[in-house]
């Protein structure tokens, strides 16, 4: 996998675009790690978009949605449910 992004390019796509996809509803953090296809972590690694609960495209506004790919950087939405502060 010769023509796979390198980490640095990763975390600065990531950081060019952070700010635009935690202002859609739902997300509640982003960050790098590897995409999970059917429950499994895969090698490829990824842009990771956290959002409280996962919806179907379809039920998503098209300013809602968040693209698959990010400067040729995949991406990653992953369920991890509502947060909460602790003291």
């Amino acid at each position: 996998m010769t023509d796979a992004p390198s980490f640095q390019r990763i975390k600065a796509v990531k950081r060019s675009y952070e700010p635009m996809l935690l202002s859609k509803p739902n997300v509640v953090g982003v960050g790098i790690g590897y995409r999970i296809e059917r429950g499994q972590e895969t090698d490829t690694a990824a842009i990771v978009v956290m959002v409280s609960r996962k919806f179907p495209a379809n039920q998503l506004k098209p300013d809602e949605l968040i693209p698959s790919t990010i400067e040729g950087i995949p991406v990653d939405v992953q369920e991890i449910g509502a947060l909460h502060a602790q003291g």
